[in-house]
């Protein structure tokens, strides 16, 4: 039980938090869109807390094991049609990629795909990134060993649905930043910008060589391959479509890896449970320590619970959503702040514990093969998903899973590697060497970074090949990393008074702690709550793989706590420099990133005619947004007046936004029929040479 009520306790006063914020800025209520908002909220926490606490406290019966009834596992899983078809994908990411990326102009279409996709291809794409590479081996690893309780990093993001959804995405949205170190540089200045810059970099450039290390991991157990060749030859694919198309590539090609991801996931737990006899033969195949939600508290350095809600449903969930500069790009490249809060709500809720199963299916079923005596019982965990998916799959199959891990690399790699290139344009390239760059020269440089970042991933294998595992790994590095950023972005967004030397302070300071404990991992014991110092011998990292999931508590307590008290005694910054980048504020924000007065308000569509004029390129507003005319009677169908912003697209909607532009009303002219009329820069982006003479689908949003 203590488990299942430290999670939700603590969990529960982030939640709280966010629900008052929420009400603050009067987001939610107990009536008309209000009341939506509220039930929408609490929607998700009820349904873990109903769901994880089935798993905890519900009486289920396992049958006794089956000692092995068959031989010995072959050496080498999967045939040549399998590998083949793993090839053949990746020559269809690559194409598909490749081609998505053609019309790649400016520096915002390479980072934010235009920001016009709508909810749904959001949304798959932010699935295709969280399951990232080392997701089925990590977790499958997990699942074979401790069962259900694998599912606790997939099950934790209502803990932040309020704070995101009403306090930093609106922020986010509205102003427009192109970097997580842009926003500290407006809201405290340039010397916070670069300490942020410098975090950010580690973080992101960490978890691609995290993920190239497990693909070349799963290509040593599949062929035989060595870990770091084999990883030069991922990140190789991966960083062609992603320096050719940037974002648009990274979302179209997640978009079908997404479904991959989940059709395949799903596909071995079908295939297990039927290999099995059934739903019921799986279930009582599954010891009942497999069957928790928190298998233990604090007992297992390995796996405690406790560490598990700090490092995964605190720190981790926080820089994934708040942070991470590929997730936030997702965001940004969504055509509404509604839209983006749909994808958001629709990866919590459902695609969210999809993946937790997704993710997890090859452990558990693993698991219950060899409970059923159908597997040894000494395969190795980090194997147990390609044995597990060998054994049930025949030649064909092996090879669309093997293409779905291919699928699990790409789609967290390529994230990774545009939130990168991103961060080195928008916060090194451009503020500090050249201020006056082109489009060209931004778009040049965004393209080597891409290519940079990827041979510096590919250079941090050999680090992390010194840790046992991936999950070990993936863990250690985090916790290291996450904890004074996190607190840093909050103490900003959720507390006016926070202040430029305080931010410093949290951000130097806590990282120095982070620092000092990996060389002195015993100064954690305090903070470590009863979890015990894991044994890790004496090299040079040992301290790193020590309380490596207790180290995430200890940085966010020893950050919190120095950002607070640095606070009381510094002055507060001015209320311009906050204006529009803190909670409360989002009017203003709206105001700067239109140019006009604006509000959240219910979104109207209509189509129209698109009517291209000989006129010169006006732009408005810090997004620079085009200026367009409508007529009188589209303006009357949308309940548009001047100054309003819509979002004028191809009216074939299946297209995601592919071909759509934000503009802002300049006038409305007379006329009988409904008309947008536009210059022909901002036609380009709508209207394909073909389609001259089709209507256009108009929707008002602020």
């Amino acid at each position: 039980m203590l488990p299942f009520i430290y999670q939700f306790t603590l969990g529960g006063v982030v939640f709280t938090v966010g629900v008052y914020f929420a009400w603050r800025q009067n987001y939610i209520g107990f009536s008309g869109a209000k009341l939506r908002n509220l039930l929408l909220i609490f929607v998700p926490f009820l349904f873990f807390f109903s769901l994880q606490g089935f798993l905890q406290f519900g009486h289920f019966k396992s049958v006794a094991p089956t000692p092995y009834r068959g031989g010995e596992i072959p050496a080498t899983l999967g045939a040549p049609v399998d590998y083949g078809i793993m090839i053949f994908y990746f020559i269809a990411i690559l194409s598909i990629g490749t081609y998505f990326g053609r019309r790649q102009k400016t520096i915002k279409d390479f980072f934010f795909g235009g920001q016009r996709f709508p909810w749904w291809l959001i949304t798959f794409s932010l699935v295709a990134t969280t399951v990232g590479s080392y997701s089925f081996v990590k977790y499958s690893r997990v699942a074979y060993k401790y069962g259900f309780g694998s599912s606790q990093t997939y099950l934790n993001d209502w803990i932040w649905v309020p704070l995101l959804l009403f306090g930093w995405l609106p922020i986010l949205y509205f102003s427009r930043i192109t970097s997580i170190p842009e926003y500290f540089e407006r809201r405290f200045g340039s010397d916070v910008r670069r300490w942020v810059t410098v975090f950010v970099l580690i973080y992101l450039i960490g978890y691609v060589g995290v993920n190239l290390f497990t693909m070349g991991k799963v290509l040593h157990i599949l062929l035989g391959w060595p870990i770091f060749l084999s990883a030069v030859l991922v990140a190789t694919i991966s960083a062609i479509y992603v320096t050719a198309g940037g974002q648009t590539s990274v979302i179209m090609t997640d978009l079908f890896q997404g479904v991959m991801l989940l059709a395949t996931g799903i596909l071995i737990l079908f295939l297990g449970i039927h290999y099995l006899g059934g739903l019921d033969e799986f279930w009582l195949n599954l010891p009942r320590s497999h069957k928790l939600a928190f298998p233990n508290f604090n007992r297992d350095p390995s796996f405690p619970s406790i560490g598990i809600f700090w490092q995964d449903g605190i720190a981790n969930t926080a820089m994934f959503y708040f942070l991470n500069q590929g997730i936030i790009m997702r965001f940004m490249s969504a055509k509404s702040l509604k839209d983006g809060r749909k994808a958001f709500f629709g990866v919590v809720l459902v695609l969210m514990p999809l993946a937790a199963c997704v993710v997890a299916s090859g452990g558990w079923v693993a698991k219950a093969l060899v409970h059923a005596g159908y597997l040894p019982a000494d395969i190795k965990p980090d194997e147990a998903f390609f044995i597990a998916s060998d054994f049930l799959s025949r030649p064909g199959v092996f090879g669309l899973i093997l293409a779905t891990l291919t699928a699990a690399l790409m789609s967290t790699v390529d994230t990774l590697i545009t939130g990168v290139a991103a961060i080195v344009v928008n916060d090194v390239y451009k503020p500090i060497f050249n201020p006056k760059a082109t489009e060209k020269q931004l778009l040049k440089t965004a393209r080597i970074s891409s290519i940079s970042v990827t041979l510096i991933g590919i250079l941090l294998v050999p680090l992390f090949m010194s840790f046992k595992s991936i999950y070990e790994a993936h863990g250690a590095f985090t916790a290291a990393v996450t904890p004074p950023l996190v607190v840093t972005l909050l103490l900003s967004v959720f507390w006016p008074r926070f202040t430029r030397k305080a931010a410093l302070y949290t951000l130097a300071g806590g990282m120095a702690a982070i620092v000092f404990s990996l060389f002195v991992p015993r100064v954690i014991a305090p903070f470590a709550q009863g979890v015990p110092m894991s044994e890790a011998g004496d090299s040079l990292f040992a301290g790193m793989r020590q309380y490596k999931f207790m180290r995430t508590f200890y940085g966010l307590f020893v950050s919190g706590a120095i950002g607070v008290i640095v606070t009381f005694f510094t002055k507060p910054e001015p209320y311009m420099r906050r204006k529009g980048l803190i909670w409360g504020t989002v009017k203003d924000a709206i105001l700067n990133y239109k140019g006009a007065p604006g509000e959240e308000a219910e979104q109207t569509r209509a189509r129209g005619a698109a009517r291209i004029l000989d006129m010169e390129t006006k732009k408005t507003g810090i997004a620079d947004l085009p200026l367009v005319n409508i007529t009188k009677p589209l303006a009357e169908k949308l309940g548009a007046k001047s100054k309003d912003l819509l979002y004028i697209s191809d009216s074939r909607w299946w297209l995601g936004g592919l071909h759509s532009v934000h503009a802002v009303v300049d006038e409305i002219v007379e006329d009988r029929e409904p008309a947008v009329l536009m210059d022909r820069w901002t036609s380009e982006l709508v209207v394909l040479p073909h389609r001259v003479g089709k209507e256009v689908a108009v929707e008002k949003l602020y």
